[in-house]
Parts: structure tokens; sequence; C-alpha cells
């Protein structure tokens, strides 16, 4: 019944020889290579980051979900955390403590400007976090989900927490501070559009319309001579041919073939492509058969991970094990006696013995109940999400070598969305796991989140109770012990590794395209400093270590 691995090579092989077809024979026609603009200088960097629909509202309002993407490179946070193993990089607060797990006291960095040339104070901060309490709408990260009270002493700002809650310091710490003096004399910050931005931030807002905008290097920021960049582009229409052929110096996005596309445009081009989640098998776990482990053990242990992944991403990303860890990211993290780092291997008698402790058996090519019926489900995925849609076809053909018949729902993005918020699924395409650990666990296990089907959830969309995880997780919260919470999230992780609330399959990719034509010093494997991504506030970091390749005349 299990494969064997000379099969396995053989179709990886053919799907690889499949592809490279098509490569050669589009070759044939079309060459691609990226075009530059001459008009945009050495100083200057085009950047694929921000979409029109089809054209750009000016609006910077950082606060809205339809804010302009570089609104967060004008506007900067507490704390920069790094994604993709949750390291937190000091930014407008220099330094922070926790005395107890109800206070926070983080200090506010000296000598910092607006762009008007007003001074960043303390009461900048704790007026910022007023105007989110005031206006909910805009509380994008949920910091009053935690909060008491905030109040200033001299250079800090002491946050006063709702009940013992350490892990809220990096929530709390990516809030977006505002100035006062402007911000004070808004009418209705719901609704500003904030059409001239005054942030401390590296850029202030240059030229703009409504199919292109620039941001300029912002002289008075307390890094700029950090910043070598003088001058940012980004345009409205940047289709994934464009992403290829425009000569962007920076660009987000999954590229089919990337090194015969975005690498064969360019000799400058390169890219990396870090995991970033964990994608994975989403039962309902109120529906029957799903509520049963052993049901969900046997539908984990008869998958391939290594032929879903490679299917599913190109190769690009590597199989996952049942932590909800990313690896290598967070390896500090996992538990040492979890057998394979997590890792599980297809194994088609295993997983019918699995089948048989929930009272199905194999009957010819079927998987049968003592209903006398086959066990059969449908698993849904998003409509357009192309390797959510090769991993759940692969899964499909997989689970149906054992005897279960799967059916594929592809709703648009928003009908996905809205099923598994509100439980309307028997098994999705979803997935678990962050850069921060116990915010991973917690979004994942934690009944807080739960609602029956038929009701919205915001996280736990498979519906878990558990009263351990619960107390584990309060545990957490309650402790400012490093070594005490490493020791929880053991505990979490095999939770998850024996429950199979969520079923891990590979790992899900952040796509960072660069050019080192004009600027160098991009995060790379070999120096993670920071998630690729060019939207939120991560490019902060980056646009810190970019230099810029110096030319002859320099």
């Amino acid at each position: 019944m299990a494969k064997t691995h000379m099969l396995r090579r053989w179709r990886r092989a053919a799907i690889v020889g499949l592809a490279a077809a098509a490569v050669v024979l589009s070759g044939c026609s079309i060459q691609i290579s990226s075009q530059p603009d001459p008009s945009i200088g050495d100083d200057t960097m085009l950047i694929n980051a921000d979409k029109g629909n089809p054209f750009f509202t000016r609006n910077f309002n950082p606060y809205l979900t339809n804010t302009r993407t570089a609104s967060r490179w004008i506007y900067e946070p507490l704390i920069l955390v790094n994604p993709l193993d949750g390291t937190l990089n000091p930014w407008l607060a220099t330094e922070w403590s926790q005395p107890d797990a109800r206070t926070i006291v983080m200090t506010i960095r000296d000598g910092v400007e607006w762009s008007d040339g007003e001074e960043l104070t303390p009461d900048d901060v704790a007026f910022t976090f007023q105007l989110l309490k005031d206006n909910p709408s805009l509380d994008i990260k949920g910091a009053w989900q935690h909060l008491e009270s905030v109040e200033t002493d001299g250079s800090d700002v002491i946050m006063h927490l709702q009940t013992e809650d350490a892990p809220s310091l990096s929530i709390l710490g990516l809030t977006m501070i505002v100035p006062e003096h402007i911000w004070a004399d808004v009418k209705d910050p719901g609704t500003f559009r904030n059409e001239d931005p005054v942030g401390t931030g590296p850029f202030v807002l240059g030229n703009y319309n409504d199919q292109q905008y620039s941001v300029d290097k912002n002289p008075d920021y307390w890094q700029a001579d950090k910043i070598e960049i003088e001058h940012i582009i980004l345009p409205s229409t940047n289709s994934q041919l464009d992403t290829v052929t425009r000569g962007y110096d920076w660009a987000y996005s999954f590229i089919s073939d990337v090194e015969g596309t975005w690498g064969a445009a360019s000799p400058d081009n390169a890219w990396w492509f870090p995991p970033g989640g964990v994608i994975g098998l989403m039962p309902n776990l109120e529906i029957a058969p799903f509520d049963d482990v052993n049901v969900r053990r046997g539908i984990a242990l008869a998958l391939d991970r290594e032929e879903i992944a490679e299917t599913a991403s190109e190769g690009y990303m590597q199989p996952a094990g049942q932590t909800g860890l990313i690896l290598p990211n967070q390896e500090e993290y996992l538990d040492p006696s979890i057998p394979d780092q997590g890792m599980l291997t297809q194994d088609a008698d295993a997983s019918l013995a699995a089948f048989a402790e929930a009272g199905y058996t194999l009957q010819g090519d079927q998987l049968v109940g003592a209903d006398g019926k086959q066990l059969e489900f449908a698993l849904t995925t998003a409509n357009g999400y192309s390797d959510w849609t090769r991993a759940a076809q692969t899964v499909q053909r997989q689970l149906a070598e054992v005897g279960v018949k799967v059916t594929l729902k592809l709703p648009q993005p928003a009908g996905y969305q809205s099923a598994i918020s509100n439980g309307d699924f028997e098994m999705a395409i979803g997935g678990m796991g962050n850069g921060d650990v116990y915010q991973a666990y917690n979004n994942l296990l934690s009944s807080e989140f739960y609602v029956p089907s038929g009701e919205a959830t915001a996280n736990n969309f498979e519906r878990y109770r558990s009263d351990e995880a619960d107390a584990l997780l309060a545990e957490y919260r309650e402790t400012v012990d490093p070594a005490r919470q490493a020791e929880i999230v053991n505990e979490l992780q095999g939770i998850v590794y024996d429950e199979l609330p969520v079923i891990g399959l590979y790992y899900g990719g952040i796509w960072g395209l660069f050019n080192d034509s004009k600027f160098t010093g991009w995060p790379t494997e070999d120096d993670p400093y920071m998630i690729p991504q060019n939207y939120d506030s991560a490019p902060l970091m980056i646009f810190t270590r970019l230099e810029r390749v110096k030319g002859d005349d320099d």
C-alpha cells in the first residue's frame, strides 16, 4: 500500500521535467529580461509593494486596512519584531522591563523628531494608546485587549495590564506612534486619510498621483546616517510580468520557476524564500469523524509530505513537522524528546491501524465505517491560491490510496475566510505557527477563541478545546521566567504532536525578490536579520542595512 522511494523519486522527476519543458518552450518564443527605467537614479529604489485598485487612494492613516504601504515606513513602532523568529529589536523604545506579569515599562528614545521638527515625547506614546482606546476600529494589533491603563513617568511609559499577561509585550510594542500635536485635532480618526503624513520614520511623502507615488529620505531621521536610499518609487500597476521585466529593486511575490523568470531576467536578481508558517489540514473538530484523534492520526500517517511540499510549492518549501514550530527558525524551542523533529513519515500500515481504532476497515479500495459507508469528506481551500490547490489535490490522491474519498471545495478567498471563521467546513487547508511561539500556540489552541460552528471566530478555526492547553497558556502568561516558559512550550508542542488539532504538511513561504545592482545588504538565509517582506514595518530594519553600490564616479 505504501509508496516506494523509487516511485516517489520518479514522480518528482516527472513533475520537474514537465516544468522544465514548459520553460524551454516559452524561452523559444520570448526572452525574459529586466528593463530598468533609465530615468531612475542610482540613489532611488523602485519597489513593487503597493497595488492600486487600479488607482491609488491618498490614504496614509497607518491604522486603516487600506492605508498606503509606505505609511508603515513613515510611522514607526516602539519595538520592531522579526516575524521569522520573534526577535524583539529596540526601536522608538530603547529598552523595556517587566517588573511583574501585569506591568510593562518602556523607555522612549531621546532625540527623535517628527518630520515637522517637533520632538517625540512619552506623551505622544500615551496619547497614541488613548487614541486607540477611544477609537477601537483603529486598534488593529489589539492593544486594548491587554491594557488596563497607560501612564508616563519621565522618559518611561508604564503600561498596566488587565491580567498577568507577560506575552503581551510584543503585541503592545508593535503599536505605531502618531504625533499628539496633529492627531489631537482630528475630528474622526476612524475615517481620517492623513493625506500629508508627519511621522518619525526614515521617509516622508514625496510626489503623489493616483498611479504612482514616491517617498523621500527624511534628513532628520534619528538613524539618517544608516539610510542610503534617497527616494523610493511605488507604482500602482505591478503584475507578475511587471515584477520580472520592469527593473524592480525589491518585490514580494510567488513566481513560478523563479530561477527561469526572475533569476534569468537579470544577473543581479536574487531571492530568498524562508518559511513563515505551517500550511496544514485543518479539521473541524465539531464534525464527526474528525472529533476522533484516531481518524486525524490515520489521515496524518497516510500522507507523503515530501511530495505535497514539492508539488504545492514547486520545490521552494520543505515538508513541515507536527509540532507547530517553524524550523529552522524556532529550533531553539524544539522538544528533543519528540522524534524526528516532529516529522511524520508516510506509513500506510500505521495509517490503517489508526483508522481501525476508530472503527474503519479497508474493504477493497474503500475505507468503510461501522455504518457500512465509505469515509469521505470535503476539503476546502481558497480559489486562486495555487499552491494550496495543488496541495489539496495531492492530499486527495494520497488519501484515495487508503480508501478515503475527498472532494474539493474552492470558494473565492472571501468565501473561504468566511467559511473557516464560521466553521462552515469539514476539513480545510489552513495554517498554524508564527514567529512568536506563545501567540502561535495561543491562536491555535486557546478556548478563549472557541465559538460553536455557525459563529465567527478570529482564531482556533478548528474549534479545539482542552483544559490542559488552557492551563498551560494561562501559566505562560503569568510567568516572566524564561526557563519555565520554555518548559511550557515543550508541553504545548507535545499536545499538537499527539492530538493533531491541525495536521502539518509543508512550510508556507515568504517570497522575497531582490536586485543587487544598486543596493546590497538584503536579508538572506545566512543573515536572517529580518523577514524579507516589503510591507508592514519589516522594511524599517531592512532600509537601515542596505548600502548603495558605489560606481566608478562615487
